[in-house]
C-alpha cells in the first residue's frame, strides 16, 4: 500500500487523513511537533476551563464541510452568534448595523460624515487597489474605514494598511459590503459568513471534534506521531507529502532548492498570537452575551476579547464564574512576546480594567498561552509568493494544504477543502494543483450556494 507523509495534525492535515481512509489505498502517516491535534483549531486547558484559541464558528456555504463536522462530531451544539464592537468606550454592532445605537453612539454629525463618504467611495473608487486600504475604502468610504477598520486592522498586522496587500481583503471580507449589511439587516437571509446569526458548535470546542477525527484516523489504521518535528523533507522517500507546515519552514526542510525560492521563503512574515484566558468572579458591565467584542480603542493594545462561557458554558468549570480570553497580535521576539507570563497577565488584566470590563479584584485565575506563526502575512515578500508556489507545485507528489502551508489566511472550512482537492488529485493521479489554489480565491468562490 502506497503511504502519505501528512505534516501536521491541524483541520487540513487530519481532513486529508481521514479522506485517504476512506478509500482505503493510501496509508496516511502524520507527524505533529506539539502533543494536540487541531493546530491553531485546538482547545486548550487550564484548571479545569478551555479555551477555543482564536474562536471557531462552525459554519460554511459548503454543504460537503457541514455534512463532514457533523458526521465526524454529531452532537453539535447551535449556539447564537453576536459579536460587538467597543469604540469611544461604547458598544456598535458587528457588522456596523445602521440602527438607532449605532446613531446615538456615533452622533449625527459623525454618521452625516459616514454616509457622505460611503457615497463618494461609490462614484469615485480607487482602481486598481494597489493595498488592503485601497481595497476598504472603495467598499466602505473613508470614515467608516478609519471609525471601524483600520485601528483594529492594524493592531491584528501592526504595520499601516497602505503596506498590506489587497488581497487580505479579498480573503476575508470579499462578501461584506455597506448593501448587503442593510440587506441582512432587512431581510436576514443572508449567507455571509460575517453577518450569520446561529453557527454550529462542539460542546467542548474545537479541539473535541478534532480529536474525535483523530481518534477515527486511528481506528481506520492510520498514524499519528505527536511531538515530533519534521526537520527534513525529502519528496523521494514518500509516495506523498502533504504539507500544513509554515512555507518558510518548509523550504528550509528541502535539499535542491534554488536561491531565489529561499529568499522568498524567508522573507515571508507571519504575525503571532496571545491569548490571556482570565477567569472572573464578575463583570464590571453586567451580563454579556457575546462571542467575541472587537476593541477599536486606541489606547490599549488588546485586540479582541472572547467570551468562553457565550460559545459553550461546557467550556467553564464553574459556571457562575466568567471566563474570557484577551487576544493580542504579536511578533516573535518583539515586546509583547518577549515578556514574562507575570508581566503579562499584570499588564493585560490592568487593560480589561481600563476599557471597563471588569476590576482587578475580581480576577480569580489567568493563563498566556502564546500561538506562533497564527497568522500568515500579505506583505514581506508575499509579493513574490507565486515563483514558490511554481516551484513547489512542479513537485509532483507534494500538496500544499492548509492555511500555513498554502501561506493563505484561510478558514476552518477553505483548510478542509485544500485537503480534499488534494486527496481527489491522489486518487485520480493528477499532478495539476490549480483546483487547491482556486480555493478561498475566486470571488463568488464561497458567496453563493
Amino acid at each position: 500500500m502506497k503511504k502519505a507523509l501528512i505534516i501536521g495534525a491541524g483541520p487540513a492535515g487530519l481532513t486529508a487523513a481521514l479522506e485517504l481512509l476512506k478509500k482505503g489505498d493510501v496509508r496516511p502517516v502524520i507527524f505533529e511537533q506539539e502533543s494536540f491535534v487541531g493546530g491553531i483549531s485546538r482547545t486548550a486547558e487550564y484548571n479545569g476551563n478551555r479555551m477555543d484559541i482564536g474562536g471557531h464558528r462552525f459554519f460554511s456555504k459548503n454543504d460537503w464541510v457541514m455534512n463532514w463536522w457533523k458526521d465526524v462530531y454529531s452532537d453539535m451544539m447551535l449556539r447564537p452568534r453576536l459579536s460587538r464592537i467597543l469604540y469611544l468606550r461604547k458598544f456598535f454592532d458587528y457588522p456596523v448595523s445602521l440602527n438607532m445605537n449605532t446613531i446615538k453612539g456615533l452622533g449625527i454629525w459623525r454618521m452625516a460624515k459616514i454616509g457622505t463618504s460611503y457615497l463618494k467611495s461609490c462614484l469615485f473608487q480607487i482602481k486598481p487597489e494597489k493595498n488592503l486600504q485601497d481595497f476598504m475604502l472603495n467598499r466602505f468610504g473613508k470614515e467608516l474605514y478609519q471609525t471601524f477598520f483600520r485601528d483594529y486592522t492594524e493592531k491584528v498586522w501592526g504595520i499601516p494598511c497602505e503596506e498590506i496587500g489587497a488581497e487580505w481583503g479579498a480573503q476575508r471580507i470579499k462578501g461584506l459590503s455597506i448593501a448587503k449589511t442593510i440587506k441582512h439587516a432587512l431581510f436576514k437571509n443572508t449567507k455571509e459568513t460575517s453577518l450569520i446569526d446561529e453557527f454550529y458548535y462542539p460542546k467542548l470546542g474545537p479541539g473535541d471534534l478534532w480529536q474525535r477525527a483523530a481518534d477515527k484516523i486511528l481506528e481506520m489504521g492510520g498514524e499519528i506521531h505527536f511531538n515530533s518535528k519534521v526537520e527534513k523533507v525529502d519528496s523521494g522517500e514518500w509516495d506523498y507529502i502533504l504539507s500544513t507546515m509554515p512555507v518558510k519552514d518548509l523550504i528550509n526542510a528541502m535539499d535542491n532548492v534554488p536561491q531565489n525560492i529561499k529568499e522568498i521563503a524567508n522573507g515571508l512574515v507571519y504575525r503571532d498570537f496571545i491569548t490571556v484566558g482570565v477567569l472572573l468572579d464578575k463583570l464590571e458591565i453586567g451580563n454579556i452575551k457575546d462571542n467575541w467584542i472587537y476593541v477599536q480603542e486606541s489606547d490599549v493594545k488588546v485586540g479582541r476579547l472572547q467570551f468562553f462561557n457565550n460559545w459553550s458554558e461546557y467550556l467553564v468549570k464553574d459556571k457562575s464564574k466568567v471566563w474570557l480570553g484577551m487576544e493580542y497580535f504579536a511578533n516573535e521576539g518583539d515586546e509583547l512576546w518577549s515578556m514574562n507570563e507575570d508581566a503579562f497577565k499584570k499588564f493585560a488584566i490592568e487593560e480589561l480594567e481600563k476599557i471597563g470590563i471588569a476590576k482587578k479584584e475580581y480576577v480569580l485565575d489567568s493563563v498566556v498561552i502564546k500561538v506562533p506563526k497564527a497568522y500568515p502575512a500579505y506583505f514581506g515578500a508575499y509579493n513574490r509568493f507565486n515563483e514558490l508556489r511554481a516551484w513547489l507545485d512542479g513537485i509532483d507528489n507534494l500538496f500544499l494544504i492548509g492555511r500555513n502551508g498554502m501561506h493563505r489566511y484561510n478558514n476552518m472550512d477553505h483548510s478542509m477543502l485544500s485537503a480534499l482537492e488534494a486527496v481527489k488529485a491522489i486518487h485520480s493521479g493528477s499532478t495539476d494543483k490549480t483546483t487547491l489554489w482556486e480555493i478561498n480565491a475566486e470571488e463568488d468562490y464561497h458567496e453563493s450556494k
